[in-house]
């Protein structure tokens, strides 16, 4: 079950996308939200990311994408006003 959590955090996909090598998906995340609503998937995942700190094994490196997408202002679903000085341009 742990491995099966891990592997859906690790590739981002849905649960329902979870390969059928970890089982049902929906025991995985039956599981997974047992774990999480009293704490236990907090602590395995501590024990996990100490003991892999110990070894060597984890780059604590970070980085940081300050991508910024931005819409034109036709492209928005709010209202749209007419006879502004936007609409003469």
């Amino acid at each position: 079950m742990v491995e099966g959590i891990i592997y859906r955090y690790r590739c981002g996909i849905a649960w329902r996308d979870l390969p059928d090598v970890f089982g049902p998906w929906p025991t995985v995340w039956t599981w997974h939200r047992r774990m999480a609503a009293d704490g236990t998937w907090d602590r395995i995942l501590a024990n996990l990311t100490a003991a892999a700190d110990a070894a060597g094994l984890v780059d604590w490196s970070l980085s940081v994408d300050s991508t910024i997408a931005r819409a034109h202002q036709h492209a928005t679903n709010i209202t749209r006003h007419t006879g502004g000085w936007i609409e003469l341009q």
